[in-house]
């Protein structure tokens, strides 16, 4: 983490990084809750996935949440198959830093991880998050169907009319649909339980967003 790349421009597909046609190796168990990382999930669950900076402190926000089955950290939004972290960091495969959450909506609605979103991060920032510059630290929602695509940009509005009354710029959050998701090697898989002390550079605005909340 720490801002360890300053390139601040996503690269065409000609010029990203070639990647590898198999997966790197990662964890199979979630570390807290010894759920599988990967599909099929139960039945009923629904998955949503966020950039909202360094993935250790994200994926350590949505966890905890009643709810949430499992979460992992990857990598998406770029053209890189299978990167690794390395290559991410180099701002050369478009990738954006994620959690993948995989939820029960029938106990935790979407518009709920909406707004833990929107509260977790400053999502004004451009390509950064805090101390860390980079591409892959841009605010992201990464939808998987029209629904959750309408849900996201209806509370992109509501939120942006908040952060201005509370003098904050004009949101940045790409909304698109959801690409390949490429799960990140095993060390980073619930970086903060690993590592109670690690770094996290996750901060909110403060500014409270009313979607959820009725």
């Amino acid at each position: 983490m720490f801002g360890m790349t300053k390139k601040l421009d996503i690269p065409s597909k000609a010029d990203a990084l070639p990647g590898r046609p198999e997966a790197i190796l990662t964890d199979e168990k979630h570390f807290v809750n010894g759920n599988p990382l990967k599909p099929p999930f139960p039945s009923g669950m629904e998955v949503a996935v966020f950039g909202m900076g360094c993935f250790w402190g994200v994926e350590r926000i949505f966890w905890g949440l009643e709810g949430v089955w499992v979460t992992s950290v990857g990598y998406l939004g770029g053209h890189t198959p299978n990167a690794t972290y390395e290559e991410v960091c180099t701002g050369r495969t478009g990738h954006n830093e994620v959690v993948q959450v995989v939820f029960d909506p029938a106990i935790l609605p979407y518009d709920k991880l909406l707004q833990v979103f929107w509260e977790g991060h400053d999502p004004t920032q451009g390509m950064k998050q805090g101390n860390d510059r980079g591409t892959q630290y841009r605010s992201g929602i990464y939808c998987f169907d029209d629904a959750q695509i309408k849900a996201a940009e209806a509370s992109r509005d509501v939120f942006q009319a908040q952060l201005t009354k509370s003098g904050f710029g004009e949101v940045t959050t790409e909304i698109l649909s959801a690409g390949p998701y490429y799960y990140a090697e095993g060390y980073h898989q619930q970086y903060l339980a690993k590592n109670p002390a690690g770094y996290c550079g996750i901060g909110g605005t403060g500014v409270t967003c009313p979607i959820g909340l009725t």
